[in-house]
């Protein structure tokens, strides 16, 4: 682990800067500014950070920039950020997101929260999450918050976070910046492709940006790597996976040449592996037989992009396997972050 200590301490640094989903400029600022650091050129697009190497078409890797977090709506009324009106256009009811959020809303009582300028960044103070419950008139989450009862609507609230690593196991808001630093620590290590940090992928709209950009330079690819999170019920059965992929989501199959280097790769390395796909089948297969309802196969950025852009993009997945989801103590095991690395490397590096 020792060879990945200066991905670890970018982890810890990238958690400490908020980035509530709508309000990520702060954050994409300090994206930035690290890979300018490595003299790689940055570039904002709206909703979108683009970094482009010495050799900008030897690869696209895509991870979503926003984390989950709360928009200041009313006098001491919170909503849950990705879920607010203004948010909700792409939202279809078919993400792993929209069906479980419900599941965890007391999960916050008591969590210690800050607000922050969305333009800015500037610290605007602290407080504790009170109290939760679900407004079905709005279909949303409703906090209620001790000591930022002065805030004025539109100002982001963050869940305050610090990486936490202990017995082979990494734990914090992970979901997305744990992929966010190992891209940076690619260009690191030498990378010169291209990579993109989208924004609002919480709220189901990140893939709009991506295709804009894609429509834009006018380029085609089958081979758009994209990073995230990938949520498990338990530790025990993460214990068992490394790293997960998908061949298909609600909207597309996914055919990429990348895929079957993961594999081949990761079959070569003894890495373990899942198709996500198939893990809810089979799940859903379970439920169905005891009287149950199935869950969604998932809605994923990658999907809408090929169906959006007519299969003009296409790529494949490459998935940490977390639990937790969407709290401050997601849980992934340090080795899944490390043989993510190893694959990453070999894939870009080699």
């Amino acid at each position: 682990m020792k060879q990945f200590e200066s991905y670890f301490d970018l982890l810890k640094q990238l958690i400490r800067t908020p980035s509530v989903v709508g309000a990520e400029n702060p954050y994409f600022m300090t994206l930035k500014r690290e890979l300018e650091e490595l003299g790689i050129k940055a570039t904002l697009y709206e909703g979108l950070l683009v970094a482009e190497g010495s050799e900008p078409s030897n690869g696209y890797i895509s991870s979503h920039a926003d984390r989950h977090g709360l928009i200041c709506t009313g006098p001491n009324e919170f909503q849950y950020a990705a879920y607010i009106s203004k948010n909700r256009g792409d939202l279809t009811g078919n993400s792993i997101s929209e069906q479980t959020y419900k599941i965890f809303v007391e999960r916050f009582v008591g969590q210690k929260v800050q607000a922050y300028s969305p333009c800015s960044g500037n610290y605007l103070g602290m407080g504790t999450i009170t109290t939760t419950y679900i407004c079905e008139r709005r279909g949303n989450l409703i906090f209620e918050i001790e000591g930022l009862e002065y805030l004025i609507p539109n100002t982001p609230v963050a869940f305050l976070d610090k990486l936490s690593i202990k017995d082979d196991f990494v734990s914090s808001q992970l979901d997305n910046v744990v992929t966010n630093a190992m891209i940076i620590y690619l260009y690191q290590l030498g990378y010169q492709g291209t990579a993109f940090f989208t924004a609002e992928e919480e709220a189901g709209k990140s893939w709009r940006y991506l295709l804009e950009w894609f429509q834009r330079f006018d380029i085609s690819t089958d081979k758009l790597l994209i990073l995230d999170t990938s949520p498990y019920p338990d530790i025990s059965t993460i214990e068992k996976l490394d790293i997960v992929f998908r061949r298909r989501d609600s909207h597309a199959r996914f055919k990429s040449p990348l895929q079957t280097q993961l594999i081949q790769f990761s079959r070569k390395n003894k890495i373990s592996y899942d198709y996500k796909d198939r893990y809810i089948k089979e799940k859903n297969k379970q439920m169905i037989a005891n009287g149950g309802k199935p869950s969604s196969i998932g809605s994923t950025e990658l999907g809408r992009l090929i169906v959006a852009s007519n299969h003009k993009i296409q790529g494949t997945t490459l998935q940490i396997p977390t639990t937790g989801y969407h709290t401050v103590e997601e849980t992934a095991k340090t080795n899944s972050i490390l043989k993510a690395l190893q694959a990453l490397k070999n894939l870009y590096l080699n």
